[in-house]
Order: structure tokens, then sequence, then C-alpha cells
């Protein structure tokens, strides 16, 4: 067959485009496209000019590192070219140290990422690579194994896949287009293409994509997709760090007068975040563990931007700058769009996680002193009183807390009994603490009231059984547990809130004087929205202040007390079944469970792929049978002799219709006489003296049916071995291609309709 160069390029070009789509929601389609293009031309420009000149493997790798050396800096590293695209030291540095660390930058870091880094190296590299295996394969070596290039794209679809994401683009029409694309050119390139072949393969993928698409949903349980991304680096586990809160009075006493950031082009109304906590185990309030994947505790890592287009409000920039904060909380504002490091800081890039459910940063190897980075934020709007009123809450889950001491249900009941919304409940909370409390953060040496710090289910009794003394941290901790006993989904905010004289300044520096605590409580339609039930500092404490009895209050504000939340259940219960036995069978369930679906997903491609083969090898094998054991002796041997032309048929042998046994015996002896001569060298031995067992079997077959004597059970059996002897050596006398195919084959069906 001629060689057609122009085909073996196009069909593995267009495989290979559609073999790194599982990449495009991990890059974005526009970042993708430049890398991805220029190692493909590239690629299959070295492969063209080294089929040509006849380069050996030594020169070919030689050029191709040239020419990524020299490409590759406007295709995967335009930051760090001179001028944006020529070669510098940098350059060659990054596309040389990035093809061995860009594989783990992609696997690690959050979509999308658009061109953090190197990052970009492993498309242009993956392409590159591709390509020249490819093409090489194709152009350059004998035509049966040339077809051994389709094997390329496959590679590059699983490495792409790999690197990908839960989600893919078009993954069905470009899979099946794939398929068939590969599996025609291969067929072609090695000589055996038929029209019917390609007919007979997409109706095989038309029928594995329905199973699929019918059993898919089932088979998943409706859970997403397991990526190789989410196994590289364990996510961030805020459980290992200390409770946030509780260093509130820490911020006070040690760093009162220290100035720890600076923030430029602060929106007038909006607050600066340093955690959020959404779980209280009696003694503090923490951000949930990892395990919570919707909570607090869920911190990914992310590319050059953050996924928030269902966030609303006002966009704007602002500047950051830490002077000293020694934890790992990276301050933010609003909901964070994107996070540009300068200079040296660019590396901390690979440090940061971000919580989407509540618009927290982490570096995890902490904040350093002095860095400053850029942030493109969404400050989300406050709704008015009136709209909120009318507002419900969002469905929202969060971890139960736990310890929570019973004055929290009753004082919270007396507050807001009454309300008739959720809006009208907080800001009853929120009102009764800030309007009825006093303001101490318990320095006594410097004039302060007495006051105790912690937020745990003592103090939160302390302050609401008798005259109510404490700061943020205290005020904080009793309304965020007040409104979960009356159904409201709360939290706690740790963090910065300008005062009244730095509001719509244009650089606001905080002290740790500044810190601050406050309330949010989740509304549909409005998103968090903030509350802060701490008295004003200028609100102390005197001398003569009157313990506080929840009595005194008027009987109007002292309806009965809700039902008290359930009470969580000890650990160690002696007096209850253990429920180790439950839990070992629900996991042998689980794990029952999925290997029956991974047994169905591996088995029905299996069942469609094999299942025709091997019921025409059992009809074959009941054919056989039948004819071997049929009542009439002479209808045995006359079996046997159709078992001879049925296997000979199988082998494209055309015999005639009309003929006698005789007339068949010379026409099968010339025609594998004939054909033995064009077997290949391949193993197979050609048939010698096959005409002779042929007549004889006819003979012996036409003495059965018209020598009027029934033969003996030795002669039958004689004549099947005979028949089995020579079958064997025709079989011998083709290519082994053929033999092969006759197994499975169904022509003696049409021979016999033929006969009839």
């Amino acid at each position: 067959m001629t060689r057609r160069p122009e085909i073996d390029v196009v069909v593995l070009v267009v495989a290979l485009a559609l073999a790194q789509l599982p990449m495009v929601p991990v890059f974005g389609a526009g970042v993708l496209l430049l890398p991805a293009l220029a190692g493909v031309l590239l690629g299959l420009a070295v492969a063209l000019v080294s089929a040509q000149l006849r380069w050996g493997t030594a020169v070919t790798a030689a050029v191709a590192l040239g020419g990524y050396l020299v490409l590759g800096p406007v295709a995967a590293v335009p930051d760090k070219a001179t001028l944006g695209f020529l070669p510098s030291g940098a350059s060659v540095l990054a596309l040389l140290s990035g093809a061995v660390t860009s594989w783990k930058q992609v696997l690690t870091l959050d979509p999308e990422l658009g061109s953090t880094g190197d990052v970009l190296v492993a498309p242009f590299l993956l392409a590159l690579v591709g390509t020249l295996g490819a093409l090489t394969i194709a152009l350059r070596t004998p035509r049966r194994v040339a077809a051994l290039g389709a094997t390329v794209p496959l590679a590059v679809l699983v490495v792409s896949v790999l690197l990908g994401t839960k989600v893919s683009v078009a993954p069905v029409p470009a899979g099946v287009l794939t398929v068939l694309l590969l599996g025609s050119w291969a067929a072609w390139r090695s000589g055996t293409l038929a029209p019917r072949r390609v007919v007979s393969l997409g109706a095989v993928v038309a029928v594995v994509v329905g199973l699929g698409a019918v059993t898919a949903p089932w088979l998943a349980d409706q859970r997403p997709r397991y990526v190789l991304r989410d196994e590289i680096v364990p996510p961030f586990d805020p459980a290992d760090q200390a409770s946030p809160l509780s260093a509130f009075r820490k911020f006070v006493k040690e760093w009162g007068d220290t100035d720890l950031l600076t923030v430029r082009g602060l929106p007038d109304g909006a607050t600066v975040r340093l955690a959020t906590m959404d779980a209280f185990d009696g003694v503090v309030w923490n951000v949930a563990g990892a395990e919570a994947a919707e909570g607090s505790g869920a911190f990914r890592r992310v590319g050059s931007e953050v996924d928030t287009l269902t966030r609303s409000g006002t966009r704007t920039t602002v500047t950051l700058e830490v002077h000293d904060l020694p934890f790992v909380w990276l301050p933010t504002v609003g909901w964070t769009r994107q996070v540009t490091f300068a200079g040296r800081d660019a590396a901390l890039r690979t440090e940061l996680r971000y919580n989407d459910a509540t618009g927290t940063a982490v570096l995890t190897d902490g904040v350093p002193a002095g860095l400053t980075w850029q942030a493109s934020v969404v400050v989300p709007t406050a709704p008015d009183e009136a709209s909120l009123d009318r507002a419900a809450t969002a469905a929202v889950v969060l971890p139960e807390p736990r310890e929570v001491p019973e004055i929290v249900a009753t004082r919270a009941g007396e507050i807001a009994g009454t309300a008739g919304s959720p809006g009208l409940i907080a800001r009853s909370l929120e009102e009764e603490l800030s309007t009825d409390g006093y303001f101490s953060h318990g320095l006594v040496d410097r004039g302060d009231a007495a006051s105790l710090s912690g937020h745990g289910a003592n103090r939160i009794t302390d302050l609401l059984g008798a005259t109510m003394v404490g700061d943020g941290e205290q005020y904080a901790s009793a309304m965020a547990l007040m409104a979960r006993a009356m159904g409201l989904p709360a939290r706690v905010v740790l963090g910065f809130v300008p005062s009244a004289d730095q509001a719509g300044a244009e650089e606001i520096t905080f002290t740790g004087a500044d810190i601050q605590a406050w309330v949010e409580i989740d509304f549909a339609g409005y998103g968090w929205v903030s509350f802060f039930p701490t008295p004003d500092e200028s609100q102390t404490p005197r001398e003569d202040t009157a313990p506080q009895q929840s009595a005194a209050e008027p009987a109007v504000r002292q309806p009965p007390p809700p039902p008290q939340a359930p009470v969580t259940a000890p650990d160690d219960d002696t007096e209850q079944p253990s429920t180790d036995d439950r839990q070992e069978q629900s996991r042998d369930s689980e794990v029952w469970a999925t290997v029956g679906r991974v047994a169905l997903v591996g088995g029905l491609p299996l069942a469609v792929l094999l299942g025709p083969p091997l019921v025409i090898a059992a009809l074959k094998r009941r054919r056989r049978r039948l004819r071997r054991r049929a009542p009439d002796p002479v209808q045995r041997v006359v079996g046997g002799w159709d078992e001879l032309l049925d296997g000979a048929t199988e082998l494209r042998r055309r015999l005639p219709v009309q003929a006698t046994r005789r007339e068949l015996a010379v026409s099968l002896a010339a025609s594998f006489a004939t054909r033995a001569e064009d077997a290949p060298a391949d193993g197979g031995r050609r048939a010698v003296g096959v005409g002779g067992p042929v007549a004889t079997l006819a003979a012996r077959a036409d003495a059965a049916v018209f020598g009027g004597r029934e033969p003996t059970e030795a002669e039958i059996e004689a004549y099947w071995n005979q028949v089995t002897t020579t079958t064997e050596a025709m079989r011998r006398a083709v290519p082994r291609r053929l033999r092969w195919r006759s197994r499975w084959a169904l022509t003696s069906r049409r021979r016999r309709g033929g006969r009839r």
C-alpha cells in the first residue's frame, strides 16, 4: 500500500487535539490553546523533517529539544521570556525544571490555573512529545507497525484525564469520534480496512455509549467522579490549628499597640476577615475539620483566579500589607476573586488555600511579616432591615454545637421568643446583648472591670446568668449559640472592623486593639449577614451595678421557653448495645456494593465485545456435537462430510452449489493446492496431501449413503477422526490471520442456505 502522509498527519493531529480536551477545565480554553497548538506544530515539523532527511533518534531528539527551548518561552513561560517571546536564562531554566515539576503543580493547584507559574509547560510538552511520537511511528516504520501510532493519542488521552477534573468537555462525542477515527485509520494502515468493519465498530461504540448513558447514573450513585488531583496533596486540615477566637485576648494584651495590618482601598462598610468558625465543642468555637466538605474546613488550592461567579456585590481591588500576624490565616475582604503576590512572594501561591463557603484564606506555612499582595474582591451588599425581616434562613448544613449550656436556650427564648421572623430574632438577640451588656477586656491593671477570658460553656453560663461583662469573644459566642438554639444558621467571625474615624479612609492600619468578633447568619437571597452583638467600649460597668437577674424581665419578655435542644449522647454508653457491629456491616455492604458496581462497569463492555464471538463458538460446538451424535448412523457420516465443507467455507473457499461429493472433493483439493503457496511465512505450515484425504472422505460418505449397509460405530469414529485431521490440514494451508477469523465466521450458514 502506498503511504499517504497527509492522511496520517490529519488523523493523528485531530486525535491528539481531541485527547487534550479533558485539560480544558483545568487551564481554560483560551489559555490552553497556545501551548497545545505550539506543541502540536513543533512536533509535526520535527517529525516531517526527520522523516524526509532520515535523521536518527539522537538527532531528532536534539532538534526537538532545541525547538522546545526556542518556542517554549512564548508558548509556556511568556512572563520569563525577553520581550515576552525571546528565550532568556530564566525561561530556559523554567522549561528544563518545568518538564519535571509542572506536572505536580497542575495536580496540586485548583482550577482554573490560567498561566500560573510554570504550569503551561505540562500541556506544551505533552502535545510536543505526543505529536512527535505518533507521527514518527506512522511515517518511519513498516506498514503493520505504523498502525501502532494510534496508541499514542490514547496514551495522551489517559494523561489528560489524570491531569483533569471531575468534568470534561464533550466527553461522549469526543470519545466516540476518537475511537472511530483511530480504529479506522489503524485498519487502513495495516491493510485490513473494510467498510463493513467501520459500520460494525460504529455499532459496537453506539451500544457501549447507550449502556453507559443508561447505567452510569446508577453505577455512580450520583457521586462525583474520582480524580487524581484529590489524592496528590492532602488537603489543609484546620483542625490542626488552635481556635482563632481563643487568641482574642492575646491580640489585645500583647499586640494592642502593634501595627498588624495595613489595607488600602477598603470600601466603606467592608470588614477584614481573619477566620470563620462554625463548630462549637463546649470549650471553643473552631473551624470545622477537613471532613466538613461544604463547611469552614474545606480549604482548596487555587490558581490565578477563584470562582466567585455566584457571588453578588461590588467588585473592587484592595491592597493588603501584613506587618506582624504569626498565624496561618491570611486576611481577606469580602469574596476573593484573584490574589496576586508580587516579587519574591510569588512563590507563596503554592501555599495558598481558600475556603469557598466562608471566604477565608490560609498560607499553610504561616503568613510572613512584610507580605504584600493585591486582591480583586466582591464585597456583598448588606440588606436593609425591612428586607431582612421578610427573608427566610438559607438551607445550609453546619456542625451541631456540643455541650451547650441550658441557659442559652432559656435566655434566647426570653429575648426573642415573640419575634415573628428569623430577621427579627437575629436583631433582637443583637440588640439585647449590645444594649444590656457591658464591655471589658478584663485588663484590671489598665483600669478595666474584671472579666474572664474564654468563650466555652462555663464562661457563657456566667455571662448570661448574671451581669453581662465581656468583650467580642464572649458576646459573639453567646449570640451564635442563642441563634443556633432558635434554629438560625449562625457562625462566628474573627477579624478587623474599621472604626468611625477610619471609615472611608484610603489607607487603614489595624493594631491588636482593633480586633473584633461578630456573628454571621445565612439568609436566603442575601447570603451571610453580619451582626455585631458586642457593646460599645464606652459602655463599662459601674461599681454599684446590680447583678442582672433574668427573672426581673417584664412578663411580656418571658414567654414559656422553647423545648430544649436534644442532648448529645455520651461517647461510651454502657447501657446501649455497641454500634460497632452495625458500622462493620455498613462498611461491608459499601465494599460489596462497590465491588458490584466495578464488576458491572467492567463486565458490560466485556459482554458487548466478547459476547458475540463466544456465542458463535458455542453454536458451532453444538452443531458439531449434534452431527456426531445423530440417531441415524448414515446421518452421522453425512454430518462429518458437512462439517468438512463448513470448515472449508469458513476458510473462504468457494464451493460449487450443485455438485456431487466427488466433484466437491476435486474442487477442495484444487483450491487448497492453489492457495497453499500464498501462505505467508508466519509460522503456518502448508497442507500436504489434502486432496487424497478429501477424496477418501467423499468416497466413504457415498458408500454409507448408497451402499445399502449401515456403517459400524468404529467406522463412524474413524470417519470423524479423519474429518478432524483433514480440517486441521486445510487450516494450516491458510495464513494465521484467516485461521483465527474462521473460528467466528458465519459463512457456512450462508452456504447451507444456498444449497437448500
